[in-house]
């Protein structure tokens, strides 16, 4: 009997991989629901602005959602999806009653800040495990998303 997958990766590591990418999705979910009540409640000054980056900023994390899921099915796993199992293993936390806009772009920024330290852990996983699907993906992400967070500090400052 083989130890690998369909793809052909240790199947310990794609487990491991797997249960990784899961809290990533979970955390995806719920930063995705983040950015949606601030493009929803969002008031001030800046409203125009902000209500249509933050559409441009949750219809990307919505793609990442499925994106995710889908690699966790690739290494032969199965992708949680009930918010009850996303809350217990996010560290993302729900953002409520947010309306100002300053506070909904630290809140965002705040989203990005950590799920680049997930994905980091799971680029590393990745690598150690020779699965570059997982390894290339995650690493679009990162780099992505480190530019996001320049132009929302830049906004802050």
């Amino acid at each position: 009997m083989s130890d690998t997958n369909s793809i052909g990766l240790h199947e310990g590591s794609a487990s491991q991989l797997a249960e990784r990418l899961n809290v990533l999705l979970a955390n995806y979910q719920i930063f995705y629901m983040n950015v949606r009540g601030y493009h929803w409640n969002v008031k001030g000054q800046q409203f125009f602005q902000l209500h249509e980056k933050f559409e441009e900023l949750y219809t990307d994390l919505l793609t990442k959602v499925d994106e995710v899921a889908e690699r966790i099915l690739t290494l032969g796993h199965t992708p949680v999806h009930a918010y009850s199992d996303y809350f217990k293993i996010a560290s993302i936390e729900e953002d409520k009653d947010v309306h100002d806009g300053q506070s909904c772009v630290r809140g965002v920024l705040q989203g990005y800040q950590q799920m680049l330290e997930l994905q980091r852990e799971i680029l590393s996983l990745a690598s150690d495990a020779d699965d570059e699907g997982t390894a290339a993906q995650v690493g679009d992400y990162i780099r992505e998303q480190e530019k996001t967070v320049w132009m929302l500090n830049a906004y802050l400052a």
